[in-house]
């Protein structure tokens, strides 16, 4: 049997697939293992390296094989499916993820600690609770309609369903006025509970010197600051700032040949938290710089409003404010306004 230089590693919830390969790709052993199988199988295995795809238990597997001694490398999982050889199954994935990591000028994922991961779910659980009380408060404006209410979007007027429900008198039926007191409370639930992790994620923001650099840039908070602790790998592993804002999608897509070069809208391919914080936060310094100059001034800003989208510049501002995070990050400095240092 030739030495296993590489193993390719298909995760599921109760059976692994696992794939060795040699120096010279060829195959080894092809095994199916149940979760204690593989774990015993890897701690007796020779040290090697350890292909996985980056999708869910990764980073955990990831962190166990290291402590075993192991070279781990996580592929996305894109890079994995040219490799897959006809027919989808598991086996043909283990395969495509030794052949996938071998090669030379491949991209991995970096491996996620046990804190960023922590991390990672506060935000997600809160975006989820958001997307719950969104959800919960449209339902509760349809609900309505149906009875000639009608509220404007936007969590803002929630105190106007509250007080069509209070103050219904004989205008609704008193099942619709116990059903809306329903909707209200677990609307104030949810807003309990985000409002709740909002100040967590505030407090560990106090408390790191990287979140106190990062909220010195305009339209930067303490969210989307601990977003990208928890989310962004470190800053040195880009080369330059334009390949961090490429990984988080806001560059443009291309579709360039024969010399042409062809670029489309935003790809959106990169990590979305990070992006859509970045998004709002630029939508907050546009609102301002409007509200500050109604007329415009000679800023990149004010003259980029006067030609494009308020959503066009708002994707053009984050993509800067993501180039400015990583050179600040990667010299660490605070933010320097353009203008205040032009001036200088």
């Amino acid at each position: 049997m030739n030495e296993v230089v590489i193993i390719g590693v298909d995760l599921a919830k109760s059976v692994f697939q696992v794939h060795g390969a040699g120096a010279d790709g060829s195959v080894a052993y092809r095994k199916k293992l149940t979760r204690p199988q593989f774990s015993r199988f890897m701690a007796d295995h020779p040290k090697c390296i350890v292909a996985m795809e980056a999708c869910g238990s990764a980073y955990y597997w990831a962190r166990s094989m290291e402590e075993l001694g192991h070279e781990v490398r996580l592929v996305p999982p894109i890079y994995v499916k040219p490799f897959v050889k006809r027919q989808k199954n598991d086996s043909a994935d283990a395969e495509a993820i030794a052949e996938a990591a071998s090669r030379p000028n491949m991209r991995f994922v970096p491996i996620k600690t046990v804190q960023q991961q922590a991390r990672s779910i506060m935000f997600r659980t809160r975006e989820m609770l958001v997307g719950q009380r969104t959800q919960t408060v449209n339902a509760l404006r349809s609900h309505l309609v149906e009875f000639g209410v009608i509220v404007p979007k936007g969590l803002h007027n929630l105190k106007r369903l509250a007080a069509y429900i209070e103050g219904a008198d004989d205008c609704l039926p008193a099942d619709v006025v116990r059903i809306g007191e329903i909707y209200l409370e677990e609307i104030a639930q949810h807003t309990s509970r985000i409002k709740s992790l909002e100040k967590s994620i505030k407090k560990m923001a106090e408390t790191s010197e990287t979140s106190r650099r990062l909220r010195t840039v305009p339209g930067v908070g303490p969210i989307t600051a601990m977003a990208i602790e928890a989310f962004a790998p470190e800053m040195e592993r880009f080369e330059r700032g334009r390949n961090f804002s490429a990984w988080l999608g806001l560059v443009p897509r291309q579709h360039s040949t024969g010399g042409k070069q062809v670029l489309g809208r935003t790809s959106k391919m990169g990590q979305k938290d990070i992006r859509k914080l970045l998004i709002v936060g630029a939508m907050s310094v546009i609102k301002s710089e409007v509200y500050k100059n109604p007329d415009g001034r000679q800023t990149w800003l004010g003259q980029l409003l006067k030609r494009k989208p308020r959503m066009v510049v708002a994707i053009a501002l984050a993509n800067k404010m993501a180039r400015a995070i990583w050179a600040m990050l990667t010299k660490g400095e605070d933010y320097k306004n353009p203008s205040i240092v032009a001036a200088a």
